[in-house]
């Protein structure tokens, strides 16, 4: 069975949570790649931050629904979401824009485990970790270009 090991991405772009949106976009355009990790300045990855993370600052803010009682408004949804929602689509570095959860794998971990992940967490760009060194990363195209070659 192929594991992360086998299939991953071993020369990878990383990039720090203080560097611009606008400079992440040109980095994922130019390698035609859909996310990569994130390294704090010690080298630990943090995070990891996607196309999608970009788009959704393109998308519209949902308004949360209240009831009003008396001098009191309640909402009917979590405000924390809306608040979170709000930083992501005016977030103007990696760091304000990035997931929040952090999902890895390790070199050990079997090709359909990792596309299992993939498609339930909806994770296009897995990090590959070797104890706490970042080592590789498994993208989508990844498990293409294997499915491929058999």
């Amino acid at each position: 069975m192929l594991t992360a090991k086998d299939i991953m991405t071993t020369e990878v772009i990383t990039v720090k949570p203080d560097l611009s949106v606008e400079k992440l976009a040109e980095i994922l355009w130019e390698n035609k790649i859909s996310g990569v990790p994130v390294l704090d300045d010690d080298d630990t990855l943090v995070a990891v931050v996607t196309e999608n993370d970009l788009i959704d600052q393109t998308k519209k803010i949902h308004i949360p629904s209240v009831i009003t009682l008396l001098d009191s408004v309640i909402f009917l949804e979590s405000a924390e979401k809306m608040e979170k929602q709000i930083k992501k689509i005016t977030g103007a570095t990696v760091g304000d824009i990035c997931a929040e959860k952090l999902i890895s794998v390790s070199e050990e971990t079997p090709l359909n485990e990792i596309a299992t992940i993939m498609a339930q967490k909806g994770a296009h760009t897995l990090p590959v970790l070797c104890g706490d060194k970042l080592v590789g990363v498994v993208g989508k195209s990844d498990i293409i270009r294997t499915l491929a070659k058999k």
